[in-house]
């Protein structure tokens, strides 16, 4: 395969910066473009650890702005696509999501065709299949099964349309007269080194006695290693790029999980921490039936006062179903078609969190220091 050039959206994001590290490593790569909505001295030190031959170059700018994607994508080979508004718990306006996760994304798309950029990865989620019901149970999902999320919630609702309209975009012709080859890469949870989410709840648990608090007692999931995650993409860029493979994963979508132990995201919380003193609280919790219908109480006081007063309920329906509930799926037709395997293993992924972990217990302790100087 010839050299190739690759543009990288949301590479300043906790999956975008791994992706970026691995890509970087690839044969006969000439260019990677990577696209930052904000650059922070952060950005560019990781950049700067990065050892490549590769012509590294740093774009900033809105996933919403046409033109800029217009440029972005001008002599690039390979689009993977990470950029997105994550949001479970509805705290962001509604239409700021659909703008990055659906009106950005076909942008994008238009802009490939516009520039003749023949491959384009999308890191899709589990959320846009479910789960629908906490009553649900789903293990192993394939996807033969083609399930599809019923939320209107902004956060899954567009990752739906999103994952629609970029294996839709499969097959367009490009304005070289060329062809568009799009896949998709279903994502659970991420964790590792980095993860803000997991940075959270360790800063919070600290603040109260080392007690971790459960907001997902009654799931059982099978969240992926950020590394392994990143890995995936690296091989749908290859696949896309390799005329023999090309043919079984144009215009597909591929579950992406690893050998975690399928468990509660609590259990995983207090697994990945327990080293350093953490532990899960104890307290009584609510049932499940009735913390759902608290949430949808919520909702309804939200609704009712949008009028007078914007109330973001601190849980919704959808935050309490996707967190409580039994949902995990099959990597085998990404082994089949990527010929995906995960580069970490559980207990090398469980080590590298867990020691960053204790990086932020030693951050935190620092600061307790310097306060009672």
């Amino acid at each position: 395969m010839p050299g190739w050039s690759c543009l990288v959206t949301g590479a300043g994001g906790f999956l975008g910066q791994r992706i970026v590290q691995m890509l970087v490593q690839e044969k006969e790569l000439q260019e990677v473009r990577v696209l930052y909505r904000t650059f922070s001295p952060k950005h560019k030190e990781e950049l700067s650890k990065l050892q490549t031959k590769a012509k590294v170059t740093v774009l900033r700018g809105d996933i919403v702005d046409a033109q800029f994607l217009r440029r972005a994508c001008q002599g690039m080979s390979v689009i993977i696509h990470t950029a997105a508004a994550l949001d479970i718990a509805g705290f962001l306006p509604r239409q700021t999501i659909l703008d990055v996760n659906v009106k950005g994304t076909q942008l994008l798309l238009d802009a490939c065709v516009e520039a003749s950029v023949p491959a384009f990865i999308y890191s899709s989620s589990t959320g846009v299949a479910g789960p629908n019901s906490y009553k649900e149970t789903i293990l192993n999902d394939r996807e033969e099964e083609h399930r599809e999320s019923t939320w209107s919630n902004p956060y899954p609702y567009s990752k739906r349309m999103a994952e629609k309209a970029v294996l839709a975009a499969n097959g367009s012709i490009l304005k070289n007269g060329g062809t568009l080859h799009t896949c998709a890469l279903r994502l659970p949870f991420i964790y590792g080194e980095e993860s803000q989410i997991i940075s959270t709840m360790v800063n919070t648990a600290l603040k109260n006695n080392s007690i971790i608090k459960r907001h997902a007692t009654f799931s059982i999931a099978n969240p992926v290693y950020v590394g392994n995650a990143a890995w995936a993409h690296i091989l749908a860029a290859r696949g896309l790029r390799d005329p023999e493979k090309s043919q079984s994963i144009q215009g597909q979508f591929y579950y992406i999980s690893d050998d975690t132990p399928h468990q509660s995201y609590d259990d995983l919380n207090y697994t990945l921490s327990k080293e350093w003193g953490f532990c899960l609280d104890s307290s009584w919790s609510l049932p499940l039936p009735l913390l759902y219908w608290l949430a949808f109480l919520l909702e309804t006081v939200s609704f009712l006062l949008r009028p007078f007063y914007n109330y973001r309920p601190p849980f919704n329906r959808f935050m309490v179903t996707i967190l409580n509930s039994v949902f995990t799926i099959s990597y085998k037709k990404a082994q089949r078609d990527l010929g995906y395997e995960p580069l970490v293993s559980w207990e090398e992924a469980k080590q590298k969190t867990s020691e960053w972990i204790g990086t932020l217990v030693e951050q935190h302790r620092e600061t307790l220091d310097t306060k009672s100087q």
